[in-house]
Protein backbone atom coordinates (compact mmCIF):
# COMPACT_ATOMS: atom_id res chain seq x y z
CA UNK A 1 0.00 0.00 0.00
CA UNK A 2 1.47 3.40 -1.06
CA UNK A 3 1.49 6.53 1.07
CA UNK A 4 -1.54 8.10 -0.66
CA UNK A 5 -3.55 4.95 0.06
CA UNK A 6 -2.51 5.13 3.70
CA UNK A 7 -3.68 8.75 3.82
CA UNK A 8 -7.07 7.79 2.43
CA UNK A 9 -7.47 4.77 4.68
CA UNK A 10 -8.78 6.61 7.83
CA UNK A 11 -11.89 7.70 5.97
CA UNK A 12 -12.48 4.33 4.37
CA UNK A 13 -14.14 2.57 7.34
CA UNK A 14 -16.88 5.20 7.54
CA UNK A 15 -17.43 5.08 3.79
CA UNK A 16 -17.46 1.28 3.80
CA UNK A 17 -19.88 1.25 6.75
CA UNK A 18 -22.24 3.63 4.95
CA UNK A 19 -22.01 1.55 1.78
CA UNK A 20 -22.54 -1.65 3.73
CA UNK A 21 -25.72 -0.44 5.41
CA UNK A 22 -27.09 1.01 2.18
CA UNK A 23 -27.89 4.32 3.88
CA UNK A 24 -27.01 7.74 2.63
CA UNK A 25 -24.99 9.93 4.97
CA UNK A 26 -27.07 12.33 7.06
CA UNK A 27 -27.54 15.61 5.18
CA UNK A 28 -28.19 18.31 7.78
CA UNK A 29 -29.03 21.05 5.29
CA UNK A 30 -31.54 18.94 3.35
CA UNK A 31 -33.32 17.74 6.49
CA UNK A 32 -33.39 21.27 7.88
CA UNK A 33 -34.81 22.58 4.60
CA UNK A 34 -37.69 20.07 4.62
CA UNK A 35 -38.45 20.13 8.34
CA UNK A 36 -38.23 23.91 8.72
CA UNK A 37 -40.33 24.40 5.58
CA UNK A 38 -43.02 22.08 6.95
CA UNK A 39 -43.03 23.79 10.36
CA UNK A 40 -43.02 27.33 8.96
CA UNK A 41 -45.77 26.49 6.44
CA UNK A 42 -47.88 24.89 9.17
CA UNK A 43 -47.47 27.90 11.46
CA UNK A 44 -48.07 30.34 8.58
CA UNK A 45 -51.23 28.55 7.42
CA UNK A 46 -52.48 28.34 11.00
CA UNK A 47 -51.87 32.04 11.58
CA UNK A 48 -53.48 32.86 8.25
CA UNK A 49 -56.59 30.84 9.04
CA UNK A 50 -56.89 32.28 12.56
CA UNK A 51 -56.41 35.83 11.27
CA UNK A 52 -58.89 35.29 8.44
CA UNK A 53 -61.49 33.84 10.77
CA UNK A 54 -60.95 36.71 13.22
CA UNK A 55 -61.34 39.34 10.50
CA UNK A 56 -64.52 37.74 9.14
CA UNK A 57 -66.12 37.19 12.55
CA UNK A 58 -65.27 40.67 13.80
CA UNK A 59 -66.53 42.27 10.61
CA UNK A 60 -69.78 40.29 10.72
CA UNK A 61 -70.33 41.09 14.40
CA UNK A 62 -69.65 44.76 13.82
CA UNK A 63 -72.09 44.87 10.91
CA UNK A 64 -74.70 43.01 12.99
CA UNK A 65 -74.27 45.46 15.87
CA UNK A 66 -74.71 48.46 13.57
CA UNK A 67 -77.78 46.88 11.97
CA UNK A 68 -79.35 46.14 15.36
CA UNK A 69 -78.69 49.65 16.63
CA UNK A 70 -80.19 51.12 13.44
CA UNK A 71 -83.37 49.01 13.61
CA UNK A 72 -83.87 49.64 17.33
CA UNK A 73 -83.37 53.36 16.75
CA UNK A 74 -85.98 53.31 13.94
CA UNK A 75 -88.43 51.46 16.22
CA UNK A 76 -88.04 54.00 19.01
CA UNK A 77 -88.33 56.91 16.57
CA UNK A 78 -91.53 55.60 15.01
CA UNK A 79 -93.13 55.02 18.43
CA UNK A 80 -92.36 58.57 19.44
CA UNK A 81 -93.58 59.84 16.08
CA UNK A 82 -97.11 58.32 16.22
CA UNK A 83 -97.63 59.06 19.95
CA UNK A 84 -100.10 56.23 20.54
CA UNK A 85 -101.34 56.22 24.17
CA UNK A 86 -100.50 53.22 26.34
CA UNK A 87 -98.18 51.82 23.65
CA UNK A 88 -94.54 52.41 24.44
CA UNK A 89 -92.63 49.96 22.13
CA UNK A 90 -92.79 49.01 18.45
CA UNK A 91 -92.88 45.28 19.28
CA UNK A 92 -96.43 45.68 20.59
CA UNK A 93 -97.59 47.12 17.25
CA UNK A 94 -96.11 44.61 14.82
CA UNK A 95 -98.38 41.58 15.36
CA UNK A 96 -101.76 42.21 13.62
CA UNK A 97 -103.33 39.58 15.85
CA UNK A 98 -102.84 41.90 18.81
CA UNK A 99 -104.86 44.76 17.30
CA UNK A 100 -107.98 43.72 19.25
CA UNK A 101 -106.04 43.92 22.52
CA UNK A 102 -105.94 47.72 22.25
CA UNK A 103 -109.52 48.86 21.57
CA UNK A 104 -108.76 52.38 22.71
CA UNK A 105 -106.05 52.79 20.05
CA UNK A 106 -106.92 54.22 16.69
CA UNK A 107 -106.48 51.33 14.23
CA UNK A 108 -105.36 53.73 11.52
CA UNK A 109 -102.58 55.15 13.72
CA UNK A 110 -101.50 51.66 14.63
CA UNK A 111 -101.36 50.57 11.00
CA UNK A 112 -99.56 53.79 10.04
CA UNK A 113 -96.83 53.30 12.65
CA UNK A 114 -96.44 49.66 11.71
CA UNK A 115 -96.33 50.43 8.00
CA UNK A 116 -93.67 53.09 8.31
CA UNK A 117 -91.45 50.84 10.40
CA UNK A 118 -91.89 47.89 8.03
CA UNK A 119 -91.17 50.15 5.05
CA UNK A 120 -87.86 51.10 6.65
CA UNK A 121 -87.06 47.43 7.22
CA UNK A 122 -87.96 46.46 3.66
CA UNK A 123 -85.70 49.16 2.22
CA UNK A 124 -82.61 48.57 4.29
CA UNK A 125 -79.52 48.60 2.02
CA UNK A 126 -78.08 45.24 0.90
CA UNK A 127 -81.08 43.37 2.33
CA UNK A 128 -81.91 40.02 0.73
CA UNK A 129 -84.77 39.01 3.04
CA UNK A 130 -86.41 40.45 6.16
CA UNK A 131 -88.68 38.48 8.51
CA UNK A 132 -90.43 39.45 11.75
CA UNK A 133 -91.43 36.74 14.23
CA UNK A 134 -93.96 36.81 17.01
CA UNK A 135 -93.06 35.17 20.34
CA UNK A 136 -94.85 32.00 19.18
CA UNK A 137 -92.33 31.77 16.25
CA UNK A 138 -94.87 32.66 13.58
CA UNK A 139 -93.78 34.93 10.73
CA UNK A 140 -96.02 37.99 11.12
CA UNK A 141 -94.33 39.93 8.33
CA UNK A 142 -91.76 39.19 5.61
CA UNK A 143 -90.35 40.89 2.54
CA UNK A 144 -91.24 37.58 0.85
CA UNK A 145 -95.05 37.41 1.19
CA UNK A 146 -94.98 33.61 0.79
CA UNK A 147 -93.45 33.28 4.28
CA UNK A 148 -96.11 35.30 6.15
CA UNK A 149 -98.11 33.12 8.54
CA UNK A 150 -95.64 30.24 8.63
CA UNK A 151 -94.53 28.71 11.92
CA UNK A 152 -90.76 28.26 12.16
CA UNK A 153 -89.65 25.30 14.25
CA UNK A 154 -86.28 23.74 15.08
CA UNK A 155 -84.31 26.88 14.28
CA UNK A 156 -81.49 26.96 16.81
CA UNK A 157 -80.44 30.55 16.12
CA UNK A 158 -84.02 31.81 16.43
CA UNK A 159 -84.57 29.89 19.64
CA UNK A 160 -81.31 31.17 21.11
CA UNK A 161 -82.22 34.75 20.24
CA UNK A 162 -85.62 34.44 22.01
CA UNK A 163 -84.27 32.58 25.02
CA UNK A 164 -81.06 34.53 25.60
CA UNK A 165 -82.70 37.85 24.64
CA UNK A 166 -79.58 38.91 22.76
CA UNK A 167 -78.80 39.59 19.14
CA UNK A 168 -77.49 36.62 17.17
CA UNK A 169 -75.47 36.88 13.96
CA UNK A 170 -74.06 34.28 11.59
CA UNK A 171 -72.44 34.23 8.14
CA UNK A 172 -73.13 31.79 5.31
CA UNK A 173 -71.77 31.10 1.86
CA UNK A 174 -74.55 28.78 0.66
CA UNK A 175 -78.31 28.74 1.12
CA UNK A 176 -79.52 26.00 3.46
CA UNK A 177 -82.53 24.51 1.69
CA UNK A 178 -83.58 22.71 4.88
CA UNK A 179 -84.35 26.04 6.58
CA UNK A 180 -87.81 27.11 5.55
CA UNK A 181 -87.23 30.79 6.32
CA UNK A 182 -84.32 31.08 3.85
CA UNK A 183 -86.59 31.68 0.85
CA UNK A 184 -84.85 34.48 -1.00
CA UNK A 185 -86.51 36.34 -3.84
CA UNK A 186 -83.05 37.37 -5.02
CA UNK A 187 -80.53 34.61 -4.17
CA UNK A 188 -77.18 35.71 -2.67
CA UNK A 189 -74.10 35.71 -4.86
CA UNK A 190 -71.47 35.06 -2.22
CA UNK A 191 -71.18 35.70 1.52
CA UNK A 192 -74.42 36.72 3.25
CA UNK A 193 -75.14 37.54 6.89
CA UNK A 194 -78.12 36.58 9.06
CA UNK A 195 -79.00 38.85 11.98
CA UNK A 196 -81.61 38.30 14.72
CA UNK A 197 -82.57 41.56 16.45
CA UNK A 198 -84.92 41.34 19.47
CA UNK A 199 -87.50 44.06 20.22
CA UNK A 200 -88.47 44.29 23.89
CA UNK A 201 -91.48 45.44 25.85
CA UNK A 202 -91.51 48.65 27.90
CA UNK A 203 -89.81 46.91 30.85
CA UNK A 204 -87.03 45.53 28.67
CA UNK A 205 -87.56 42.00 29.99
CA UNK A 206 -89.75 40.19 27.45
CA UNK A 207 -89.14 39.88 23.72
CA UNK A 208 -92.29 41.06 21.92
CA UNK A 209 -90.93 40.56 18.38
CA UNK A 210 -87.84 39.28 16.63
CA UNK A 211 -86.53 40.92 13.47
CA UNK A 212 -84.52 38.67 11.15
CA UNK A 213 -82.40 40.38 8.47
CA UNK A 214 -80.49 38.60 5.71
CA UNK A 215 -77.92 40.95 4.19
CA UNK A 216 -75.29 40.73 1.50
CA UNK A 217 -73.15 43.80 2.29
CA UNK A 218 -71.08 44.08 -0.90
CA UNK A 219 -68.90 46.90 0.36
CA UNK A 220 -68.13 44.97 3.55
CA UNK A 221 -67.43 41.82 1.54
CA UNK A 222 -65.00 43.70 -0.70
CA UNK A 223 -63.23 45.07 2.35
CA UNK A 224 -63.08 41.61 3.92
CA UNK A 225 -61.65 40.19 0.69
CA UNK A 226 -59.01 42.91 0.51
CA UNK A 227 -58.18 42.32 4.16
CA UNK A 228 -57.86 38.57 3.57
CA UNK A 229 -55.60 39.15 0.56
CA UNK A 230 -53.37 41.44 2.63
CA UNK A 231 -53.33 38.93 5.50
CA UNK A 232 -52.30 36.04 3.27
CA UNK A 233 -49.74 38.16 1.41
CA UNK A 234 -48.25 39.25 4.74
CA UNK A 235 -48.26 35.65 6.00
CA UNK A 236 -46.64 34.37 2.78
CA UNK A 237 -44.04 37.14 2.76
CA UNK A 238 -43.28 36.68 6.45
CA UNK A 239 -42.97 32.91 6.07
CA UNK A 240 -40.71 33.35 3.02
CA UNK A 241 -38.49 35.86 4.84
CA UNK A 242 -38.25 33.69 7.96
CA UNK A 243 -37.55 30.55 5.94
CA UNK A 244 -35.05 32.34 3.70
CA UNK A 245 -33.25 33.95 6.63
CA UNK A 246 -33.06 30.74 8.66
CA UNK A 247 -32.07 28.69 5.60
CA UNK A 248 -29.31 31.19 4.79
CA UNK A 249 -28.01 31.03 8.35
CA UNK A 250 -28.11 27.23 8.32
CA UNK A 251 -26.46 27.16 4.90
CA UNK A 252 -23.64 29.37 6.13
CA UNK A 253 -23.34 27.34 9.33
CA UNK A 254 -23.34 24.08 7.39
CA UNK A 255 -20.62 25.35 5.06
CA UNK A 256 -18.60 26.59 7.99
CA UNK A 257 -18.99 23.23 9.72
CA UNK A 258 -17.93 21.44 6.53
CA UNK A 259 -14.86 23.67 6.22
CA UNK A 260 -13.97 23.18 9.86
CA UNK A 261 -14.51 19.44 9.58
CA UNK A 262 -12.29 19.34 6.52
CA UNK A 263 -9.64 21.37 8.31
CA UNK A 264 -9.89 19.10 11.33
CA UNK A 265 -9.47 16.00 9.20
CA UNK A 266 -6.57 17.58 7.34
CA UNK A 267 -4.95 18.68 10.59
CA UNK A 268 -5.35 15.22 12.08
CA UNK A 269 -3.91 13.70 8.91
CA UNK A 270 -0.99 16.07 8.82
CA UNK A 271 -0.35 15.61 12.53
CA UNK A 272 -0.23 11.85 12.05
CA UNK A 273 1.98 12.21 9.01
CA UNK A 274 4.15 14.70 10.86
CA UNK A 275 4.68 12.28 13.71
CA UNK A 276 5.42 9.49 11.25
CA UNK A 277 7.72 11.73 9.20
CA UNK A 278 9.59 12.88 12.29
CA UNK A 279 10.16 9.30 13.30
CA UNK A 280 11.28 8.38 9.78
CA UNK A 281 13.50 11.47 9.52
CA UNK A 282 15.22 10.82 12.84
CA UNK A 283 15.70 7.21 11.83
CA UNK A 284 17.13 8.12 8.42
CA UNK A 285 19.24 11.16 9.19
CA UNK A 286 21.98 9.38 11.11
CA UNK A 287 22.33 6.51 8.60
CA UNK A 288 22.27 8.97 5.71
CA UNK A 289 24.88 11.16 7.37
CA UNK A 290 27.02 8.10 8.05
CA UNK A 291 26.66 6.89 4.46
CA UNK A 292 27.58 10.31 3.08
CA UNK A 293 30.59 10.65 5.38
CA UNK A 294 31.81 7.21 4.41
CA UNK A 295 31.30 7.99 0.73
CA UNK A 296 33.21 11.25 1.00
CA UNK A 297 36.03 9.45 2.81
CA UNK A 298 36.08 6.76 0.13
CA UNK A 299 36.06 9.44 -2.56
CA UNK A 300 39.18 10.98 -1.08
CA UNK A 301 40.97 7.64 -0.90
CA UNK A 302 39.72 6.01 -4.12
CA UNK A 303 40.96 7.51 -7.38
CA UNK A 304 39.95 4.71 -9.73
CA UNK A 305 36.75 3.94 -11.67
CA UNK A 306 34.75 3.78 -8.43
CA UNK A 307 34.77 7.58 -8.23
CA UNK A 308 31.62 7.77 -10.40
CA UNK A 309 29.75 5.26 -8.24
CA UNK A 310 30.80 7.08 -5.07
CA UNK A 311 29.57 10.35 -6.59
CA UNK A 312 26.22 8.70 -7.37
CA UNK A 313 25.97 7.54 -3.75
CA UNK A 314 26.59 11.06 -2.47
CA UNK A 315 24.07 12.64 -4.89
CA UNK A 316 21.41 10.08 -4.02
CA UNK A 317 22.00 10.60 -0.29
CA UNK A 318 21.66 14.37 -0.82
CA UNK A 319 18.48 13.75 -2.77
CA UNK A 320 17.04 11.64 0.04
CA UNK A 321 18.02 14.27 2.60
CA UNK A 322 16.29 16.92 0.49
CA UNK A 323 13.13 14.75 0.41
CA UNK A 324 13.19 14.39 4.17
CA UNK A 325 13.50 18.17 4.61
CA UNK A 326 10.68 18.80 2.14
CA UNK A 327 8.45 16.26 3.86
CA UNK A 328 9.05 17.75 7.30
CA UNK A 329 8.49 21.27 5.99
CA UNK A 330 5.22 20.40 4.25
CA UNK A 331 3.78 18.58 7.25
CA UNK A 332 4.77 20.85 10.09
CA UNK A 333 1.89 22.86 11.67
CA UNK A 334 1.40 26.38 10.31
CA UNK A 335 1.12 28.27 13.56
CA UNK A 336 2.94 31.43 12.54
CA UNK A 337 1.38 34.71 13.50
CA UNK A 338 -0.44 36.64 10.77
CA UNK A 339 1.45 39.67 9.50
CA UNK A 340 0.91 42.41 6.94
CA UNK A 341 3.34 41.54 4.14
CA UNK A 342 4.16 43.46 0.94
CA UNK A 343 4.01 41.15 -2.07
CA UNK A 344 6.51 42.84 -4.38
CA UNK A 345 9.67 42.63 -2.21
CA UNK A 346 9.05 38.96 -1.38
CA UNK A 347 8.42 38.15 -5.05
CA UNK A 348 11.62 39.91 -6.11
CA UNK A 349 13.64 37.96 -3.53
CA UNK A 350 12.24 34.66 -4.83
CA UNK A 351 12.95 35.56 -8.46
CA UNK A 352 16.46 36.67 -7.49
CA UNK A 353 17.11 33.28 -5.90
CA UNK A 354 16.22 31.52 -9.17
CA UNK A 355 17.96 34.00 -11.50
CA UNK A 356 20.71 31.61 -12.63
CA UNK A 357 18.33 28.72 -13.34
CA UNK A 358 15.89 30.98 -15.18
CA UNK A 359 18.69 32.41 -17.27
CA UNK A 360 20.23 28.98 -17.93
CA UNK A 361 16.90 27.60 -19.25
CA UNK A 362 16.20 30.70 -21.35
CA UNK A 363 13.05 31.67 -19.46
CA UNK A 364 11.85 35.25 -19.81
CA UNK A 365 10.33 36.71 -16.64
CA UNK A 366 7.61 39.36 -16.98
CA UNK A 367 6.36 41.07 -13.83
CA UNK A 368 3.36 43.39 -14.22
CA UNK A 369 2.65 46.44 -12.11
CA UNK A 370 1.83 45.45 -8.55
CA UNK A 371 -0.19 47.80 -6.38
CA UNK A 372 1.25 49.01 -3.11
CA UNK A 373 -0.80 46.67 -0.95
CA UNK A 374 -0.16 44.50 2.08
CA UNK A 375 -1.69 41.06 2.41
CA UNK A 376 -2.26 38.75 5.35
CA UNK A 377 0.57 36.24 5.36
CA UNK A 378 4.04 35.68 6.80
CA UNK A 379 7.21 36.67 4.90
CA UNK A 380 8.90 33.27 5.00
CA UNK A 381 5.73 31.40 4.05
CA UNK A 382 4.85 33.85 1.29
CA UNK A 383 8.37 33.32 -0.06
CA UNK A 384 7.79 29.56 0.10
CA UNK A 385 4.68 30.02 -2.09
CA UNK A 386 6.61 31.90 -4.78
CA UNK A 387 9.57 29.48 -4.55
CA UNK A 388 7.30 26.47 -5.12
CA UNK A 389 5.52 28.10 -8.06
CA UNK A 390 8.78 29.23 -9.71
CA UNK A 391 10.29 25.75 -9.22
CA UNK A 392 7.24 24.18 -10.87
CA UNK A 393 7.50 26.66 -13.75
CA UNK A 394 11.17 25.74 -14.25
CA UNK A 395 10.22 22.07 -14.38
CA UNK A 396 7.43 22.77 -16.90
CA UNK A 397 9.62 24.98 -19.18
CA UNK A 398 12.73 22.85 -19.54
CA UNK A 399 13.27 24.19 -23.06
CA UNK A 400 12.55 27.83 -22.28
CA UNK A 401 9.44 29.97 -22.27
CA UNK A 402 7.81 32.88 -20.46
CA UNK A 403 6.93 33.26 -16.80
CA UNK A 404 4.51 36.11 -16.16
CA UNK A 405 3.39 37.45 -12.79
CA UNK A 406 0.59 40.04 -12.81
CA UNK A 407 -2.07 41.49 -10.59
CA UNK A 408 -5.61 40.84 -11.83
CA UNK A 409 -7.72 42.68 -9.29
CA UNK A 410 -7.42 44.66 -6.10
CA UNK A 411 -10.40 45.33 -3.89
CA UNK A 412 -10.92 46.56 -0.38
CA UNK A 413 -10.73 43.03 1.03
CA UNK A 414 -8.93 40.90 -1.56
CA UNK A 415 -6.12 41.12 -4.08
CA UNK A 416 -5.69 38.55 -6.86
CA UNK A 417 -2.27 37.60 -8.23
CA UNK A 418 -1.75 35.41 -11.29
CA UNK A 419 1.39 33.38 -12.00
CA UNK A 420 1.40 31.96 -15.52
CA UNK A 421 3.95 29.88 -17.41
CA UNK A 422 4.06 28.79 -21.06
CA UNK A 423 5.23 25.29 -20.28
CA UNK A 424 3.94 21.88 -21.20
CA UNK A 425 0.76 22.23 -19.10
CA UNK A 426 -1.28 19.43 -17.57
CA UNK A 427 -4.00 17.07 -18.67
CA UNK A 428 -7.43 17.19 -17.00
CA UNK A 429 -6.58 14.16 -14.89
CA UNK A 430 -3.29 15.72 -13.77
CA UNK A 431 -5.07 19.01 -12.99
CA UNK A 432 -7.59 17.24 -10.76
CA UNK A 433 -4.79 15.58 -8.80
CA UNK A 434 -2.39 18.54 -8.71
CA UNK A 435 -3.36 19.68 -5.21
CA UNK A 436 -3.45 16.18 -3.72
CA UNK A 437 -0.64 15.30 -1.30
CA UNK A 438 2.29 13.31 -2.74
CA UNK A 439 1.06 13.46 -6.32
CA UNK A 440 3.74 14.59 -8.77
CA UNK A 441 4.70 14.28 -12.41
CA UNK A 442 8.33 15.30 -11.78
CA UNK A 443 11.17 12.89 -12.10
CA UNK A 444 12.09 12.16 -8.51
CA UNK A 445 9.62 14.69 -7.09
CA UNK A 446 7.82 14.29 -3.77
CA UNK A 447 4.53 16.04 -4.63
CA UNK A 448 4.26 18.41 -1.68
CA UNK A 449 4.99 21.80 -3.30
CA UNK A 450 1.49 22.76 -4.44
CA UNK A 451 -0.02 21.16 -1.34
CA UNK A 452 2.13 23.45 0.79
CA UNK A 453 1.04 26.44 -1.33
CA UNK A 454 -2.61 25.53 -0.77
CA UNK A 455 -2.13 25.06 2.97
CA UNK A 456 -0.35 28.38 3.38
CA UNK A 457 -2.97 30.30 1.37
CA UNK A 458 -5.85 28.76 3.33
CA UNK A 459 -4.02 29.28 6.61
CA UNK A 460 -4.19 33.05 6.06
CA UNK A 461 -7.75 33.12 4.73
CA UNK A 462 -6.86 33.05 1.02
CA UNK A 463 -7.29 30.49 -1.71
CA UNK A 464 -5.50 29.09 -4.74
CA UNK A 465 -6.94 28.01 -8.08
CA UNK A 466 -5.23 26.13 -10.91
CA UNK A 467 -6.04 26.15 -14.60
CA UNK A 468 -4.01 24.43 -17.26
CA UNK A 469 -4.17 23.14 -20.79
CA UNK A 470 -1.82 20.57 -22.19
CA UNK A 471 0.79 22.20 -24.42
CA UNK A 472 -0.24 25.76 -23.52
CA UNK A 473 0.97 26.22 -19.98
CA UNK A 474 -0.38 26.49 -16.44
CA UNK A 475 -1.94 29.41 -14.56
CA UNK A 476 -2.00 29.68 -10.78
CA UNK A 477 -4.37 32.27 -9.31
CA UNK A 478 -3.64 33.39 -5.75
CA UNK A 479 -6.42 35.17 -3.83
CA UNK A 480 -4.96 37.05 -0.85
CA UNK A 481 -6.77 38.86 1.92
CA UNK A 482 -5.82 42.52 2.15
CA UNK A 483 -4.28 43.50 5.48
CA UNK A 484 -4.92 47.20 5.18
CA UNK A 485 -5.27 49.86 2.52
CA UNK A 486 -2.33 52.17 1.88
CA UNK A 487 -2.54 55.49 3.66
CA UNK A 488 -2.53 57.38 0.31
CA UNK A 489 -5.90 55.88 -0.57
Amino acid sequence: MDLQSRLDSPSQPAANAAAGTGKRPFNLLRWYAFVSLAIILSVAVGLGLISSRFVISQSVERDALLTAQFIQAIASAEVRHVSIPNVRTMGELLDPRMDQSFPDVDPQARRSARGEFLDHIANLPDTLLANIYAPDRMVIWSSNPALVGKMIEADEDLERAFEDKVGVSASYHNVDQARSEQKFITPPEQLFIENYIPLFDADGENVTAMVEIYKEPRDLILRIERGLVLIWLAVALGAALIYGGLYWLMYRANRQMAVQQKRLINNETFVALGEMSSAVAHSLRNPLASIRSSAELAQEIEEGPAQKNIGDIISQVDRMSHWVRQLLQSLRPLNDEVEAVEIEPVLKDSLQAFTLQLRRQGIEVQVGTLADVRVLSQPALLGQIFNSLIANALEAMAEGGTLRVEQLMKGRKTVVLRVRDSGKGMTEAQLRMALKPFYTTKQGGLGVGLVLVKRIMERFGGSVRLSSQEGEGTTVQLNFRVARLPAAQ
